[in-house]
């Protein structure tokens, strides 16, 4: 009678100890399951952020690209303008020393 007594005294605490063992392992699953899908969400945040910042990125550097042909456009008409303004003042030149020399043509006639 002990012994029986003993053996399900035994088997009745081994059952026990296992359903607490059998919760406390659920209860941790749970919380590493919890914990992966706000790892989870967390991520896709992240590659939406990334995805986000690319474009902004892309199109940054399609206006750079755009301002930087607009400036070498700008560039060569700058320097355009000056040649032809160092011809215009070449000519404003020599057609002044023209009119002096026709005015005094003029005041030796005169």
């Amino acid at each position: 009678m002990f012994l029986e007594w003993f053996v399900v005294s035994s088997l009745i605490l081994f059952v026990l100890f296992m359903l607490i063992k059998t919760f406390f392992y659920k209860s941790i699953a749970q919380k590493e399951e919890k914990s992966s899908a706000v790892m989870k969400l967390t991520l896709q945040e992240a590659e939406i952020l990334i995805r986000k910042h690319q474009l902004q990125l892309q199109r940054a550097l399609g206006n750079i690209d755009i301002l930087t042909d607009e400036i070498t456009s700008l560039r060569n008409e700058v320097k355009l303008l000056k040649q032809r303004n160092s011809q215009y003042r070449i000519e404003s030149e020599k057609y002044k020393s023209r009119i002096k020399d026709l005015e005094q043509k003029i005041e030796a006639l005169l």
